[in-house]
């Protein structure tokens, strides 16, 4: 089955629950929806709603109970853990809260490891490129230790950014950063659509974040209850504070889809520092490497 024209990813029908009888938890409920390429989409609800979930569903970081799962025209369901682990490193790019950086490892040597690791040649000018659009480049042979936070984050993007991938996830990406450094980021971000035609999906708390972005999808209850174009932090502040009265309802895609349920496949995902090629040297403390359950 091919994805949806146009799609970089997307979810069809995706189901997830946690645990069994009394401690059943349901995740996600029926999700479905694509990311176009080249498109900025931020994913939003409160606690518990499943907005983690689904991104590590989509991630392959998590597997669906039921539902399909792509990345352009790879099916991630059934796949076997080789190429899982050859799909994350390749074609998912990735930017954590907590940075993920080899601690050991100059921020030149962190940006190229997924491709170092995979034994790939990085393209130089698409790398010096990159480099230059982020800022970094006096600081390539610094430590993590000697970057700042909005520093660190910028060369978790340049590491996201340097293999060309088909789509970029960001969990919390500005989660620990200040208010200027964090617009910094999401600047970054949006110009990799701008610019790169790269496809962003971030998952945010923030309404300032999710204005950076071209849509926002909102979740509650393991449901997709609203979409917002283009929307402004106004806008993302007044949903996500009436969120609870707004009725479930599927998104445009979800109307459109030719969803088919497939039935569960156990994957084990590992973490995510091993899969995305990012931490084979060390970060066993790795706080992004777990999926959470009902984010």
């Amino acid at each position: 089955m091919t994805s949806e024209q146009g799609a970089s990813a997307g979810a069809e029908d995706l189901i997830k629950t946690y645990g069994s009888g009394d401690t059943e938890v349901h995740a996600l409920r029926g999700v479905s929806l694509s990311f176009r390429s080249g498109e900025f989409t931020a994913i939003m609800g409160p606690s518990g709603s499943g907005k983690s979930t689904l991104m590590h569903c989509l991630a392959g970081l998590d597997v669906a109970t039921s539902g399909r799962v792509y990345i352009g025209d790879t099916e991630l369901t059934g796949l076997s853990d080789k190429k899982m682990t050859l799909l994350r490193r390749d074609r998912i790019g990735f930017v954590f809260q907590s940075f993920n950086l080899v601690p050991t490892l100059t921020a030149a040597e962190n940006i190229t490891l997924p491709p170092d690791i995979a034994g790939r040649k990085v393209d130089q000018e698409w790398y010096d490129t990159v480099i230059d659009r982020l800022g970094i480049a006096d600081r390539l042979d610094h430590l993590p230790s000697e970057l700042s936070g909005g520093q660190q984050q910028r060369v978790a993007c340049a590491r996201a950014l340097v293999g060309r991938p088909a789509i970029i996830f960001g969990d919390e990406p500005t989660g620990n950063l200040d208010s200027r450094s964090s617009g910094e980021v999401l600047s970054i971000l949006r110009a990799a659509t701008d610019e790169f035609g790269q496809t962003v999906v971030i998952v945010t708390h923030d309404p300032r974040a999710a204005s950076y972005a071209d849509r926002v999808v909102f979740l509650a209850d393991g449901k997709i209850v609203r979409e917002l174009p283009r929307p402004s932090a106004d806008d993302v502040f007044e949903v996500m504070k009436n969120l609870d009265t707004v009725p479930a309802e599927k998104s445009a895609e979800a109307e459109t889809g030719d969803a088919t349920p497939i039935s569960g496949h156990k994957h084990e995902s590992g973490s995510v520092a091993a899969e995305s090629g990012i931490g084979r040297h060390a970060l066993q403390t790795d706080p992004g490497a777990e999926p959470s359950q009902a984010g």
